[in-house]
């Protein structure tokens, strides 16, 4: 299988998990929850627990990974919107790199801040809802478990083992993938030329 090929279909995937992660998301900003404002700060011995727990878990990991969406979906309307116009290769790689810095530039200066304020906040918002939902000895069961060197090596192996089946599946299917990007790109052209040259 080709590079482009595997670029695009991981840029693909990428593209699709996030979708389906807003998704998720708004479903779940439907359903009642209590507000982490009006929770009580854990007591001394939960917060030693939770301490220890959040040395090992990010839950402000997926604010920063939501941050590099726009992202994601600004490379791939690019590279859409050029293959709908049939822009010359070497044109469109020139410009899909400069595009690439825009984005860079826009990962580079954004995520410091992002970081800083969910560290910021994480222990103030997550701090008691763990306390709300885990007795003490729960909590420090939970940070026995994070703490265990098994799961960290097992952690490690995490990476290698979505890669290895990251490139089976695009071994496997990979061809009718990109015939569907294909077809996906096509049937968005054409709508995109309707619309625009409609008077």
């Amino acid at each position: 299988m080709t590079a482009p090929l595997r670029s695009c279909l991981h840029l693909a995937v990428a593209t699709a998990l996030a979708v389906a992660g807003i998704a998720h998301a708004q479903t779940k900003a439907t359903a009642p929850a209590a507000a982490p404002a009006n929770l009580p700060a854990p007591d001394a011995e939960k917060q030693k627990a939770i301490d220890r727990i959040l040395a090992n878990v990010h839950p402000e990991n997926g604010v920063i990974q939501a941050l590099q969406r726009p992202a994601i979906e600004a490379m791939q309307k690019s590279m859409i919107a050029m293959q709908t116009q049939h822009v010359p290769k070497d044109r469109m790689d020139k410009a899909m790199k400069e595009i690439a810095g825009d984005v860079q530039h826009y990962v580079e200066i954004s995520t410091p801040l992002v970081t800083a304020s969910a560290r910021k906040i994480t222990n103030q918002t997550v701090g008691p809802i763990l306390a709300q939902n885990f007795s003490a000895d729960e909590l420090r069961q939970l940070a026995a478990i994070f703490e265990s060197p098994v799961k960290a090596k097992f952690d490690k192996l995490i990476p290698q083992l979505e890669v290895a089946v990251g490139d089976k599946v695009t071994t496997d299917v990979g061809p009718a993938i990109n015939k569907n990007i294909q077809a996906l790109t096509e049937s968005v052209g054409t709508k995109l030329r309707i619309a625009t040259t409609a008077q």
